[in-house]
């Protein structure tokens, strides 16, 4: 990873073993899930849940990446925008996988048969705890996604076809308005789906912590599919050490925003003392889940955080186990989240767990290589790409016409 040309990328793997890989995970991970909801509905329920919150990371985390890329109107990001993109039009797909969520919501979430009059906690929060706002929130966070994340891609696309400027002010003008309703949306969806399995608690942080989570996942994968792609071929001569370096300084930064969001959530509310919201973290120090929290102490901050530490780091092998490491620590994160109030004694690794997330990831990666195989893997006619591969090109400079003899200078 640590090469200056091209030319020295490893040879391409052999990867025709693994072509089948995604349609047996669906296969197998989806007969065990269909078989789970039938032993039991309600660990079902909360298995499918921590996996779609998983899943959705790589969703946010990418539209995410892709808004802030326009808005900023980088150059060093243009090679590997293309496969972000998909990633981020991923939100569809997500839709669909919410319906079981849907359907359990009555199960998942208590407040749902609960009276507002006796119960001031979710009194508070009308009317947007209701049942109906739940399903009318979860159409417009859908909605929203999926409308911003195929727009830019579809501007993105248009521009391979014409080079037009047009387009890519249509995809700036974009996610200007889309960073506004990405921030609200993903509070939403965070506060709605996960935060509301104990609706009691108050946490104005929650949606911040769980986008951090997302972002720094994100970023890991980011960086190991530009490897990859970089040394199969499709990004070989596009991508360069310029790409590696930024995505494992961003990665090193999200490590530092996730602890400092974490740790200002768990030290305000101790510091509080209040007990409508220290009950949220007094579940989560009884039995194994206090390892869990240390787990993350160490786990998803100091040992990323060391090693992101050193510049030369961002360019060596250590970067692939990172990113497999941050798949792990935010499953178990999400864990820490959602499965407290199914599990209060304790971690449990459930097998209905393994099986979502296999069925999810089979689906993701599925759709994920469909839409990469289908248009070209990087942009073709951004007008930064000169920039981002270190090209310089000399502007033209026009001559100004002279002007008529009868005018004078001012």
């Amino acid at each position: 990873m640590s090469s200056h040309t091209p030319s020295a990328t490893p040879p391409p793997l052999d990867l025709s073993k693994w072509q089948k890989v995604p349609t047996l995970l669906m296969a197998i991970g989806g007969l065990l899930a269909f078989l789970g909801a039938f032993v039991n509905i309600k660990q079902f329920g909360y298995s499918w849940l921590l996996a779609f919150m998983f899943f959705l990371s790589f969703c946010l985390g990418a539209l995410f990446l892709v808004l802030v890329h326009h808005i900023f109107d980088a150059s060093w990001s243009v090679p590997i925008r293309r496969f972000i993109e998909h990633i981020a039009c991923l939100a569809p797909v997500m839709a669909v996988l919410f319906i079981p969520i849907a359907l359990l919501a009555g199960k998942l979430y208590p407040w749902m048969s609960s009276d507002p009059l006796h119960d001031h906690a979710l009194k508070a929060k009308l009317p947007l705890f209701t049942a109906p706002m739940f399903y009318i929130v979860s159409a417009i966070c859908f909605t929203s996604w999926w409308f911003f994340s195929s727009r830019l891609r579809y501007w993105s696309l248009m521009q391979d076809e014409t080079g037009s400027p047009e387009c890519t002010f249509k995809m700036r003008r974009l996610a200007a308005t889309g960073v506004f309703v990405f921030a609200i949306t993903l509070s939403l969806g965070a506060v709605m789906w996960m935060k509301a399995l104990q609706h009691e608690w108050f946490s104005t942080m929650y949606a911040v912590y769980y986008f951090a989570g997302s972002v720094w996942m994100t970023l890991a994968t980011v960086y190991l599919i530009a490897y990859l792609l970089k040394r199969q071929g499709p990004l070989k001569d596009v991508v360069h050490e310029t790409q590696f370096y930024f995505i494992g300084s961003l990665l090193f930064a999200f490590t530092v925003f996730y602890a400092y969001i974490h740790f200002s959530q768990y030290f305000i509310i101790w510091n509080g003392n209040m007990p409508e919201e220290t009950f949220w973290y007094i579940l989560r120090e009884k039995g194994s889940w206090w390892d869990i929290g240390m787990i993350l102490i160490f786990g998803h901050f100091f040992l990323p955080f060391l090693l992101l530490l050193r510049i030369d780091a961002k360019l060596s092998w250590v970067m692939a186990p990172i990113a497999v490491w941050a798949w792990l620590m935010h499953f178990i994160d999400l864990s820490y989240n959602v499965m407290p109030i199914w599990h209060p004694e304790g971690f449990v690794l459930h097998w209905m767990d393994l099986a979502c997330i296999a069925f999810m990831a089979g689906v993701v990666i599925k759709v994920f290589l469909k839409s990469f195989a289908a248009h070209p893997p990087y942009p073709q006619k951004d007008p930064r790409f000169s920039e981002a591969m270190g090209v310089y090109i000399a502007p033209i400079i026009v001559p100004l016409e002279s002007k008529p003899s009868g005018h004078r200078a001012k």
